[in-house]
């Protein structure tokens, strides 16, 4: 039997509240917007009615909520920066906190003429394509040791119309070969590596634990582990020159700086996220 939109929507909200799942109105008309085919900020027809498919729909999706699955991977996409991106339990979920680092390398790029960029652990390639759709002059790769994460990447460039100028290489910056397999020199380094220490994993919300890939989450020990790797490959990839921006979790960025200043290069800025935590570290040769 067909159910109202508003008796819908109100019941939907209770048990999004009930269930503590964060800005439960929102999502709860995000949910309704998926099952009526609208868009996301279109008015929902409250005088409307849901058919029993929809209905169904709904409370499959409903029910993966509850269960914590994340919105964006149960709806298949994610708005980052100023894209909307594909997603899906092979890539980390694209969070505001990195948007910091895509408005930082938009800027350097243009105001330095940077032409080309690499971004490792690309994922769904939030970040490099976030870029290269700011700056038409640049080309870029993306690098993960995910098959199944650069599909998705792939297809997102193909939806943003950036294939042109956008490769992908399936390795691994662990890789002994990596610096030959990327086969040119960068202008411009990006990165937001695993950086949860291995010990912090089992203590992170149900979303991102078991979610998002472990891969994508584990740094090693300390947290550091893949920087250390990172700062070592980097002379071999860089032109003279170049930036480095890396993103960093809570407390991290000013050891980050020191791992590469280790290595010679020259921190210019840390940026803070929008929660005033230092999140972007800018280093250049």
């Amino acid at each position: 039997m067909p159910f109202s939109i508003s008796e819908t929507f109100d019941s939907v909200l209770s048990r999004l509240v009930a269930a503590r799942i964060p800005s439960p109105r929102l999502e709860t008309r995000l949910l309704l917007a998926e099952v009526l085919q609208l868009a996301e900020n279109q008015l929902l027809p409250s005088g409307a009615e849901l058919t029993q498919e929809q209905c169904r729909r709904l409370e499959d999706m409903l029910a993966l909520r509850l269960r914590h699955c994340p919105l964006c991977k149960i709806l298949g996409r994610k708005g980052f920066y100023k894209y909307d991106f594909i997603v899906d339990e092979n890539v980390l979920s694209p969070r505001p906190d990195t948007e910091i680092l895509v408005e930082a390398a938009v800027s350097l790029a243009k105001q330095k003429k940077l032409r080309t960029m690499v971004d490792f652990g690309t994922g769904s390639g939030c970040i490099l394509l976030s870029v290269l759709g700011d700056v038409p002059e640049m080309a870029g790769t993306g690098v993960d040791i995910s098959a199944a994460a650069l599909e998705v990447a792939v297809r997102n460039a193909q939806n943003l119309g950036l294939s042109d100028r956008t490769g992908f290489i399936n390795a691994g910056w662990f890789d002994e070969d990596i610096a030959v397999r990327l086969g040119q020199k960068f202008d411009l380094m990006v990165s937001n590596p695993p950086y949860i220490p291995s010990a912090d994993i089992a203590g992170l919300a149900e979303e991102v634990r078991a979610h998002d890939p472990l891969l994508a989450l584990d740094g090693g020990k300390d947290g550091l582990r893949d920087y250390h790797r990172l700062a070592e490959i980097a002379p071999l990839i860089l032109k003279p020159g170049a930036y480095i921006l890396l993103e960093a979790g809570i407390g991290q960025a000013r050891d980050i700086a020191s791992v590469f200043e280790d290595k010679g290069f020259v921190l210019e800025q840390i940026r803070n996220d929008l929660n005033s935590i230092p999140r972007c570290v800018i280093l250049h040769n």
